[in-house]
């Protein structure tokens, strides 16, 4: 492998990108071999100068590289044939009743995606699939996807208790500004309820820090006697339970999601606010039914930062986007209305890091220097392989589910 490409993103309201610049002169330095081309692009969190700055090749022709980086999906149109991509290609979750297919880039067609990728022999290795033998993912963008998940939610619940809104979180531009925004607001008696145990969850407990929200243990949530702001997190063994009634087990649940239900609604029917944090299965439980909305009198803010469409968090219909972030349901039909009073908020935005984007690109690099790319250019200890859904326009057999989604109507 001679030259790794990161490629211009299509979608232009993302900036983000897999590379920073500096990574450029860390690769140029632990492997003087390999050439880093970037596709010159105005909407890119870093300027075209500096990635020249660091040592990279400015090109629009991509057809010499070897490895071609990109974030979000790629324009089916724009894949070149026989090559190496590495991308969020949100496809592995897509089952064949065509559930979770509404995941990443909005009006994106999954299916033609797929199959261009498959007419053009290309290897597609997906950033999201990239885990140990546990499963656990070894990078992502989640950790920021978390915290300005938090703070878009905690502005949409100031908002509804009539306060002035805080400063957006692209317009606050860093993290720092979003931990001194936040410091000064007070958010009242406010019961904040945040699920998960992975990367976006950590991320939302790590800003709430910066918060005069005070954390609580779930059994002290159940006692509902607070005075003041209150959060507690709900790791998967506190929202679900097994069906037989057996002693829960986390790996026994990520093998056998189908076997077990929710149990959140003890906990959010005092909720005034849920922020989802969660890794969802389509085979796992939803957290509530619709039909439960009714009951959660004191809620106010549903931040679902998962943002997987008609997923576990049934009152997310659809996504919404970084400069409009929220909308308000009717409780009763859930239809969307304008009027906020009374009315469900939900925050979905479903590119979160985008609003720090210099800051969770440099973060996702680091992981790609530290635990991709050494294992695509040197011995692969499995990750790699477990990643790749397609080589050299072939399904591997894990993936071969996908062919049964491909060819439906």
């Amino acid at each position: 492998m001679k030259k790794i490409a990161i490629i211009r993103e299509s979608r232009t309201d993302d900036s983000r990108t897999p590379l920073a610049p500096i990574h450029v002169k860390v690769l140029s330095n632990e492997f003087p071999e390999i050439s880093i081309v970037v596709q010159p692009s105005k909407h890119r969190c870093f300027s075209d100068q500096e990635y020249e700055n660091h040592g990279a090749i400015l090109s629009e022709n991509l057809e010499a590289c070897d490895l071609i980086l990109g974030v979000k999906e790629i324009e089916p149109e724009l894949l070149i044939s026989n090559k190496k991509y590495m991308f969020f290609s949100h496809t592995s979750k897509i089952q064949p009743d065509h559930s979770a297919v509404a995941q990443g880039t909005p009006g994106m067609d999954k299916k033609k995606l797929i199959k261009e990728i498959l007419k053009k022999r290309i290897t597609l290795i997906d950033y999201e699939n990239i885990r140990d033998n546990l499963s656990r993912r070894y990078l992502g963008f989640g950790r920021f996807a978390g915290i300005v998940g938090c703070y878009n939610s905690l502005n949409l619940y100031l908002q509804s208790l009539g306060q002035k809104s805080m400063p957006r979180a692209y317009e606050a531009n860093t993290y720092e500004n979003l931990k001194n925004n936040v410091s000064k607001r007070d958010f009242g008696n406010a019961r904040i309820i945040v699920t998960g145990d992975g990367r976006v969850a950590k991320g939302s407990l790590e800003f709430l820090k910066f918060t005069n929200i005070k954390k609580i243990l779930p059994s002290e949530y159940l006692q509902n006697n607070n005075s003041s702001a209150v959060f507690c997190n709900l790791p998967t063994s506190s929202y679900v339970a097994r069906k037989d009634k057996n002693v829960f087990g986390l790996q026994h649940f990520i093998n056998n999601p189908e076997m077990y239900i929710s149990i959140l609604n003890q906990y959010i029917s005092s909720a005034s606010m849920l922020i989802s944090a969660h890794y969802w299965d389509p085979k796992s439980p939803r957290l509530f039914e619709k039909k439960d909305i009714e009951k959660f009198n004191n809620l106010k803010v549903i931040g679902d930062i998962t943002c997987d469409i008609n997923g576990s968090i049934p009152t997310t219909s659809r996504s919404s986007t970084i400069h409009a972030p929220h909308y308000y349901l009717d409780r009763k039909t859930l239809k969307e209305i304008t009027n906020k009073n009374e009315a469900l908020a939900v925050m979905a935005v479903d590119n979160l890091p985008s609003e720090l984007p210099r800051e969770s690109s440099k973060e996702f690099g680091d992981g790609i220097i530290r635990e991709v790319l050494p294992y695509i250019l040197g011995k692969d200890d499995g990750r790699i392989k477990r990643a790749t859904i397609i080589k050299n326009g072939e399904f591997l057999p894990f993936y071969n589910y996908l062919m049964d989604y491909i060819i439906s109507a």
